[in-house]
């Protein structure tokens, strides 16, 4: 039965009603009409429409809660699908948006996975090329520095070590970002080596007490699930410092199972859960791409627990 009919059929329905009433009752409008008539059939107006609304949202109770999912749908949390029910025209309505929900989500997932990989193969361009071209331009900078101070008179040799002391200093900072930007200890040592190395970098630059606890029975992963892995630890020891004016945070990486988990925990000012930036949402893209699931939660009594969950991958025969 279509939706019309069926809006059609509960009308019908409760008329019949009231007119069945009308037939039957032993009830009779005067001329001029009383009052006690005219209270029988306000009262029985009032009784018709409370059932006619009553049966039109039992009817449309399934269109009810396709719009209330339309309205909270995100294509970062995929699963959210809605069970059909209902008769007529209603359920083909509910799976089709269902398909139209799966469709927007495979064309997110390969769009989000073409940029990241954009992303990723930018950031191995101009790490490379802040290693080959500015870094050994300031290296050579450093050796005529110091070559220069070495044969200078005593008053400008001090002033050509500060200078080489800035240069250093400048150095570092680019190799610095050479790492940020592609780590290079994570193709050549794995995960846990690279995630350690990011923990004593953050450590030293923040002044935060880091802990780490890692598993060590971890399965081998693939190089795309490794690299999703230390970005999420990246940006969550990013956000931890930045916004959550935390002291101490710990990062943890465990198997459970058929799956690895990521969990960086701080001790900070924690973040409202609606509020959810940039950062927030690239770490779930980034998470979808090797069909994980990202929770951020509050960390009791205060802080911010981020969990990465991530599958591994099966071994094939």
């Amino acid at each position: 039965m279509s939706l019309f009919w069926r809006i059609f059929a509960l009308n019908a329905l409760v008329l019949g009603a009231a007119t069945a009433l009308l037939l039957w009752a032993p009830v009779t409008v005067s001329v001029p009409i009383l009052l006690t008539e005219a209270v029988i059939l306000v009262g029985g107006l009032a009784v018709m429409l409370v059932a006619n609304a009553a049966l039109l949202r039992l009817g449309l109770a399934p269109l009810v809660r396709l719009r209330r999912l339309m309205t909270t749908v995100d294509l970062l949390r995929p699963g959210q699908r809605l069970p059909v029910s209902g008769g007529g025209e209603v359920p083909e309505v509910i799976r089709t948006f269902n398909a139209m929900l799966e469709r927007l989500e495979q064309e997110r997932a390969t769009s989000s996975a073409r940029a990241l990989l954009a992303q990723e193969a930018e950031r191995r361009r101009i790490a490379q090329e802040l290693h080959d071209e500015v870094g050994q331009s300031m290296t050579a900078i450093l050796l005529g520095l110091k070559h220069s101070a070495d044969e200078a008179p005593p008053r400008l040799r001090e002033e050509l070590h500060e200078v080489q002391e800035i240069t250093r200093q400048s150095l570092d900072e680019v190799r610095r970002l050479v790492r940020r930007l592609r780590p290079g200890v994570l193709d050549d040592l794995g995960l846990v080596s690279a995630i350690t190395s990011l923990t004593e970098d953050f450590a030293t630059h923040t002044r935060m007490q880091v802990t780490r606890r890692f598993d060590t029975d971890l399965p081998a992963l693939t190089p795309e699930t490794e690299l999703v892995l230390y970005r999420v630890a990246q940006e969550s020891l990013t956000n931890a410092a930045r916004h959550a004016d935390a002291e101490r945070v710990t990062v943890a990486l465990r198997h459970a199972d058929d799956r690895v988990v990521l969990t960086v925990t701080d001790d900070g000012r924690g973040i409202p859960a609606p509020r959810e930036g940039a950062g927030m949402r690239g770490m779930r893209e980034r998470a979808l791409l090797i069909g994980g699931s990202l929770d951020i939660t509050p960390a009791p009594p205060a802080g911010t627990s981020v969990q990465l969950t991530a599958p591994v991958p099966r071994k094939q025969l």
